[in-house]
């Protein structure tokens, strides 16, 4: 029997992509990815307020898809689009609050830290992505030949935004707290940085870690799984839910680094205390030790429920 047909919607961002294609391979969908773009001044008006219109879509969107899953602001119109044209032919999906009518979509799904509620509506614990504990598995032997311990601690680092500066001064402290946490207790560290990385970060932390691990400089999706699998410990800088959501599929460990915040990150606060709750996050300058938690990816849980509920 052939898979059920679907196309994936977003800006092209890591995270958004990581959340469709998780969704999508859950769901054992025969899926595409579309890129979608806005013209001019369109790309930055909020949803409510843009037309419902191929003319503001800088490619026309069109699918004989059977499942749409969307992410991201901009991805909202184009969705919408494909479902006024096909109606019940086709089965809508968006991932994040859309910002309009909940009713534009069959299914929304949100991180529960975001308290939205509906019929169509359900809520994750975190981010959903495609990362798997059998892809961790099959990359680990990947960076075997840049680094050899029994003891390594894995940073993932994350980037500027909205809420945090990821300025030197707290990127110091961070790597100065490995060293004195983790590099004290003879550990190795092996650095992964992210699209968001900028390169000043990148060269700080070669400077830092010089003699005390490995340093990933490109962008690198084997690099990053094999250190999530050879990791005793991880730690993920505060930043990023999503990439914090993704170490969780290890079962290691994990340690969120926080940074000083540049306005209210209310969001960020509740998602924290949840991971926290679940036993599966601490902070960097807590005890190092062990401890386990339930095997945890939202992806496949979401899956099942959608399957359930939705005959797709």
């Amino acid at each position: 029997m052939s898979k059920i047909k679907g196309v994936l919607l977003t800006e092209g961002m890591h995270g958004m992509i990581s959340q469709v294609e998780g969704l999508a391979k859950a769901l054992d969908l025969n899926f595409i990815h579309q890129k979608v773009e806005l013209n001019h001044f369109w790309r930055f008006l909020p949803p409510k307020i843009t037309p419902i219109k191929q003319f503001i879509l800088k490619e026309k969107i069109e699918s004989n898809a059977k499942v749409v899953i969307s992410c991201g602001r901009k991805s909202v119109i184009p969705s919408i689009i494909l479902k006024k044209k096909y109606k019940e032919k086709i089965f809508t999906i968006h991932i994040q609050e859309p910002k309009v009518g909940l009713n534009n979509f069959d299914l929304i799904i949100v991180p529960e830290h975001d308290n939205l509620r509906g019929e169509n509506v359900i809520s994750s614990k975190g981010a959903i992505h495609y990362i798997t504990k059998a892809e961790i598995e099959k990359s680990k032997p990947y960076l075997t030949n840049k680094i050899t311990s029994n003891k390594i601690v894995t940073l993932i680092l994350g980037g500027p935004n909205k809420y945090y500066d990821f300025s030197v001064e707290e990127l110091t402290k961070v790597f100065n707290e490995i060293k004195s946490k983790f590099i004290s207790l003879e550990y190795k560290v092996v650095v992964v940085p992210s699209m968001r990385t900028p390169k000043t970060i990148i060269d700080l932390a070669v400077k830092e870690f010089v003699g005390h691990g490995y340093v990933v400089q490109n962008i690198d999706r084997n690099a990053y799984l094999s250190s999530l699998g050879l990791a005793k410990n991880i730690i993920v800088t505060c930043d990023s839910t999503s990439m914090i959501s993704e170490a969780a599929t290890s079962g290691k460990p994990i340690f969120i680094a926080h940074m000083k915040t540049k306005k209210n990150n209310y969001r960020f606060k509740k998602f924290f205390q949840l991971f926290r709750e679940m036993g599966i996050t601490r902070n960097l300058g807590e005890k190092i030790e062990d401890w386990n938690y339930n095997y945890f990816n939202e992806a496949e849980r979401i899956a099942k429920i959608v399957k359930e509920k939705w005959n797709i």
